[in-house]
């Protein structure tokens, strides 16, 4: 049995459990552990749900979200923090008050692919102010980008200035997620990503492919990326000086930043579509169906 080599990153995701396994925590780990990285966690609130939707939601204490994130932090450490669902505003601060100096990957995590809320509404505003704008990369789809810039972004161009917007507000970087755009048609069209970066914009392809197997992309594309940048830190690190004593950002200050991006990137979203492209067939009975985390 040939086994996944580890690559060393470490990523702590701060997000909500999903029962059906296709997204939150579950996907998270599912995908971090896919690219080779080590998956730590701090859950913040449990759902009841499956492939027809979420029906039910328990928040965590925003105290123990704390305590977790502690937990791990203070022991194992984390090269990159990945957020997901934060479910209300005293957990939004927590985290804001937790993240210090190590890079976090924003997933803006508002609404389920099934529709059923999943941050409540005072939270949104502090989600912005407290994490959004100060996210090394933000990854909305475009509902989610929508909410955070004030207006409606349906097509590429409204991608572009969303982009803009969230960038001139503070965060590094920002990662579009074309999927839910249906220009061209729901047949024979491509997905259009959009990674915008301080040296400028890419307009990232792939083929739509027509399926019910979508659930968890967004958690699982935001964690791959996470997992994909916590590689590149440690590779940076290992050979020099060790773990120990180092700033964990050093890969990131060595070498051009926004290279680095782009290359995760790609790389996180050709993992994506290859797990759409190959997903089971025969998980549940509903409309959201999960994707193959496993695939090569």
């Amino acid at each position: 049995m040939t086994a996944r080599p580890y690559k060393g990153g470490r990523v702590l995701v701060v997000a909500g459990s999903d029962s059906g396994g296709g997204a939150g925590i579950q996907a998270d780990i599912k995908a971090i552990m896919a690219q080779g990285a080590y998956a730590t966690t701090a859950i913040t609130a449990l759902t009841a749900q499956n492939t027809k939707g979420v029906q039910a939601v328990e928040n965590v204490a925003a105290g123990f979200v704390a305590t977790q994130m502690q937990a791990v932090l203070q022991d194992i450490g984390a090269d990159i923090i990945k957020t997901g669902m934060l479910a209300s505003r005293d957990i939004v601060e927590v985290v804001a008050e937790h993240i210090a100096t190590i890079p976090t990957i924003i997933d803006p995590v508002m609404v389920a692919t099934s529709g059923d809320i999943l941050l409540q509404k005072g939270a949104i505003d502090a989600l912005d102010m407290l994490l959004v704008r100060t996210a090394f990369i933000v990854t909305p789809n475009l509902p989610e980008a929508g909410m955070l810039v004030g207006h409606a972004v349906e097509g590429l161009d409204d991608m572009r200035r969303a982009a803009d917007i969230l960038m001139e507000r503070g965060a590094h970087a920002a990662l579009i997620k074309g999927g839910h755009n249906l220009e061209g048609g729901k047949s024979g069209g491509v997905v259009q990503d959009l990674l915008a970066r301080q040296s400028g914009q890419h307009v990232l392809e792939h083929p739509r492919l027509q399926t019910q197997n979508t659930h968890g992309t967004g958690c699982s594309l935001a964690s791959g990326l996470a997992a994909n940048l916590a590689n590149s830190i440690y590779e940076g690190r290992e050979g020099r000086a060790g773990r120990e004593g180092r700033d964990i950002t050093d890969k990131i200050k060595d070498e051009p930043t926004d290279k680095i991006i782009l290359a995760e990137t790609i790389k996180a979203l050709d993992y994506i579509h290859d797990a759409i492209a190959s997903a089971p067939p025969n998980i549940g009975t509903g409309a959201n169906k999960p994707i193959n985390h496993n695939c090569d």
